[in-house]
């Protein structure tokens, strides 16, 4: 099977591709940085999101996973919510043979928790998500977004290697461990090959932090 995914460079993104390829599938790649896979069954795309212009031409997809992700910039709404507005209106339209939409989400869109804006940039995601699962429900495609607690990539050094953070953190993650991108591919690839029959759901794995009351937020 063909598959997109966007922000493959690192992180949840790259692990996810990679399996994917392990598993006998071919990926297209599309993140802002140079690839860092290197296999016969990728291809990679050095593309920003945000200018929809510059996606290229993909027809024969069967998974999209909205991967790529910024936290705490500028550019937080342009990029996590309009740009992956821009991949998945182009991707949705052009591929017939899809069977599966995923978005990577964000716990802190189900609990308020962490940067502002970032929060409400994966809000809004999981909102357009519910749209688009609604809009190709008649095709057969299941459209769904995975709302991940801490995870350790790169992305999130920022918080993991500062120690009054990290102790803030683990003082409301009952489990007192983050996620590896390993675990994290286990369940895109669950949710966009195996499942058929969940659609419209935002998939919430935080290590049981929703269970307790929040008691802090980054300004």
């Amino acid at each position: 099977m063909k598959i997109i995914v966007t922000g493959t460079s690192r992180g949840i993104g790259k692990r996810a591709a990679e399996r994917y390829i392990e598993k006998g599938h071919f990926v297209y790649g599309i993140d802002i940085n140079d690839a860092t896979i290197e296999n016969e069954n990728y291809v990679h795309f050095k593309i920003d999101i945000k200018d929809k212009d510059s996606l290229p031409d993909i027809t024969d997809a069967g998974v999209l996973f909205n991967n790529a992700g910024l936290q705490n910039s500028e550019d937080d709404i342009d990029n996590n919510l309009k740009g992956t507005i821009n991949v998945t209106e182009k991707y949705i339209k052009t591929n017939e043979k899809l069977i599966s939409v995923l978005f990577n989400a964000s716990a802190s869109a189900v609990s308020g928790q962490e940067f502002p804006v970032y929060t409400a940039s994966k809000s809004g995601l999981i909102g357009y998500m519910k749209n688009v699962a609604i809009r190709l429900a008649p095709r057969g495609v299941t459209v769904n977004a995975v709302s991940f607690g801490g995870v350790y990539t790169p992305l999130n050094d920022v918080v993991v290697n500062d120690e009054e953070c990290w102790r803030e953190i683990m003082n409301v993650t009952p489990l007192k461990k983050w996620i590896t991108t390993d675990e994290a591919a286990d369940w895109v690839l669950f949710l966009t090959l195996t499942n058929r029959s969940m659609s419209g759901q935002n998939l919430l794995i935080d290590n049981g932090e929703h269970d307790l009351i929040p008691t802090f937020v980054w300004k």
